[in-house]
Formats: C-alpha cells, sequence, structure tokens
C-alpha cells in the first residue's frame, strides 16, 4: 500500500464496539441490525423506503431488475464511471449506451442528453433506464435531466455511490424527487463504509417491495403476498432472485459510520478547499469547489495530457497513491466488442487523456497533503 493512498477508511472505537456487539449477539446475519441501518439510511436522505444488500453493484442490478429492464430495453449512462453503472444493463439483458459529460463538472451533460433523446425518439430507440452518475460525490444537474426523462418517460436511477451525505439544491441526495431509485456505496473508499454494502432507496412503496424481495432469492414470507396459505415453517418463491443480502456485520458497521458523516465530509471539504488554493498556480484544471458535493475524490486534469503517465508514476515512486478515474467504459475491451469505438465521446476522452485522482480522505494530515502538493508540482516541472 502507498504511504498515502488516494482513499481510506476511518474506523473509530464506536466502530469497533459496534461490529463486536453483533459477534458477540445471536445474529450475524438477518438479524436487528440490516433493518436499524436501513431506517437510519431512509432518515439522512429523506427516502420512504432503504433496501440495503452486499454492494452499489448489487444495488444497481435489482433496482434494473425493480423497474424490469429486460432484453430488448435500453439503458444509458456516463462514460466516465465504474463500469458497474453500465454493467447492470447487460446483467438485464439490454442494450447500454453512453450519454457524453459536462466537461466542468465531469457528470452527464444535460445539452448532449437532449440531443440524444431526440434523436433516439426519431428513431424509436429510447433507453427505458438513464443511470445518472454524481462524480466525486457532486449531484448532477438532477432538475434538468429528470425534466428530460419525463418527456420522454424514460426511469432514472441515481448512481450516487460517491455521494452520501451529498445535497442537491439544499436536500439530501438519496431523497428521489427527480429519480426512481437512488443507490450508494459503502465500499472502504468512500464517504462512509460497512465494509461492503450497497443501499437503494426509493419514495415508490411497489419498488422497495420489489428489491426486498430480488435481494432473497425472489422469496416472501408475506402471507398478503402469497398464492396460497402457508404453514409456519413455509415460504413461496415468486421471482429469479438473488443473494444480494447483508450481513448484520456489515449494517452495524455502516449505521455506526453514519453517525460520523458530517464530520466526515466537513473534513474532506476542508481538504478539497487547501487543494484548490495551493493548486492555483499549476498548470491543471482543478475542480468546481462545490460546497453541496460529499467529496468522495479530488480530480484534476493536467494541461499537458501527455505527461500524465509521467507525473502517475513519479508521485507513485514517492509512496504517494493517485489514481485515475475513471477509463471511459466505452473504451473497454468488452464493450468494444459490443461496437463502441474510441471517439464516440470525446468530451468523456479529453477528460480522462490528462485526469488525476489525488488523496483525499479524514485522516489526511495537512503535512501529508502538503507533501501530496509538493510532489505534484515537482513531478509536472519534471514531466
Amino acid at each position: 500500500m502507498a504511504l498515502i493512498p488516494y482513499g481510506k477508511q476511518h474506523l473509530s472505537e464506536q466502530d469497533y464496539a459496534a461490529v463486536l456487539e453483533v459477534l458477540k449477539s445471536d445474529y450475524l446475519t438477518q438479524g436487528p441490525q440490516v433493518p436499524a441501518f436501513e431506517a437510519a439510511v431512509a432518515e439522512l436522505t429523506g427516502a420512504a423506503h432503504a433496501v440495503a444488500v452486499n454492494s452499489a453493484t448489487s444495488a444497481l442490478h435489482l433496482a434494473c431488475l425493480a423497474l424490469e429492464l429486460g432484453p430488448g430495453d435500453r439503458l444509458w449512462t456516463s462514460p466516465i464511471t465504474f463500469v458497474a453503472s453500465a454493467n447492470c444493463g447487460r446483467y438485464c439483458g439490454a442494450e447500454v449506451d453512453f450519454v457524453d459529460i459536462d466537461p466542468n463538472t465531469r457528470n452527464l451533460c444535460p445539452k448532449q442528453l437532449a440531443k440524444k433523446l431526440a434523436q433516439a425518439a426519431a428513431t424509436h430507440t429510447l433507453p427505458k433506464v438513464l443511470v445518472v452518475v454524481h462524480m466525486a460525490g457532486a449531484s448532477a444537474p438532477m432538475a434538468e435531466i429528470a425534466a428530460l426523462a419525463k418527456r420522454y418517460q424514460v426511469a432514472i436511477i441515481e448512481d450516487a455511490s460517491h455521494a452520501m451525505g451529498a445535497h442537491y439544491q439544499e436536500a439530501a441526495v438519496g431523497g428521489c424527487q427527480y429519480s426512481d431509485i437512488s443507490v450508494f456505496s459503502f465500499h472502504p473508499v468512500k464517504v462512509v463504509t460497512a465494509g461492503e454494502a450497497g443501499v437503494a432507496t426509493t419514495q415508490n412503496a411497489t419498488l422497495a417491495k420489489a428489491l426486498c424481495q430480488l435481494r432473497s432469492h425472489g422469496i416472501t414470507r408475506d402471507a398478503e403476498d402469497c398464492h396460497a396459505a402457508l404453514p409456519p415453517w413455509g415460504y413461496e418463491q415468486h421471482a429469479l432472485g438473488m443473494n444480494y443480502r447483508l450481513s448484520d456485520i456489515h449494517a452495524a458497521l455502516g449505521r455506526s459510520q453514519l453517525t460520523q458523516l458530517r464530520s466526515f465530509i466537513a473534513r474532506r471539504f476542508a481538504l478539497a478547499e487547501r487543494y484548490h488554493q495551493a493548486l492555483a498556480d499549476l498548470p491543471v484544471k482543478r475542480p468546481v469547489l462545490d460546497p453541496e458535493s460529499a467529496w468522495h475524490l479530488y480530480l484534476i486534469e493536467l494541461e499537458h495530457a501527455d505527461t500524465r503517465r509521467a507525473v502517475f508514476e513519479a508521485m507513485c515512486a514517492q509512496g504517494i497513491g493517485v489514481n485515475v478515474h475513471y477509463i471511459p467504459v466505452h473504451t473497454q475491451p468488452y464493450y468494444q466488442a459490443l461496437g463502441f469505438e474510441p471517439g464516440d465521446f470525446p468530451l468523456a476522452e479529453q477528460y480522462y487523456a490528462g485526469a488525476l485522482t489525488l488523496p483525499l480522505y479524514p485522516d489526511l494530515t495537512k503535512q501529508q497533503q502538503d507533501t501530496v502538493i509538493a510532489a505534484l508540482q515537482k513531478a509536472i516541472e519534471d514531466a
């Protein structure tokens, strides 16, 4: 591991105690901690329902299934994201396509979306689902995107994997004011962690019921839903579901972390502000200093993109774990085999060419951050 990684969890004595309490209890899974975790997420986001699963990838898959995405349907998303935002459509047998980004925010661009939807309407190739990624923790412009989606009757999933604790127009991301379902990640490098976990939120009770059933083999024990009277041990399978359940161990950690969310984000924003000031005179494009972002990542673009590899390798040699988020999904071999080619989404590719992710996490000290800044400056000068 790098001496200064790009991301890292912060765990407190409170977190250790929460996990230990579960380990000493009667329930390691399918106990009371998962509903309590879900309730905490629902309260924080303002969503009526929250459904916890074992990863955000699983949550994206279930969200697509709950929206009845399938063969013959289309899913669109951003090319600048982790591959899961697109793969969830392929899991369902749907075709996947992309909408280019706004180069200032790195989020899906409403103007590009409007143009592509109009073209798709003319050719009867509209998507059924649009996955909107909140890149690096900053919300995409959901009001504009939702207005377009409503006009063309497209369902929206917010991939808020980076954005737990973020806000949009002063409302918490995940409240689904502009979407059908929102999805969060609790991977260790995210704003808060459960080890591994994902949560889908929604205001729609029917979708929530489908999510709950699909995460556990498509099985129900609810007498109101069953086709026949059940014996005390009975259950019925109503759909081909998955085993995407979350353990009580993970849920307890996630619930404890959520109580520290505000302090984590405040620390991340303070570090982002320091970067913003310190990098002002370097030949880099800085991210928009958005106070409503969750600041999962601090993304810069080198003005001289051809030096990116040299800068990357020089910083890694100093023990600084820089990274790149993300390789455009449409350039991956799997998606090129489906017909995508370099040049299809030029704004995404232009961003990627010079992209570099700097370390950002609550335990990053000012001294460590200064080390990162100095190393970046020297690497740029030497490249």
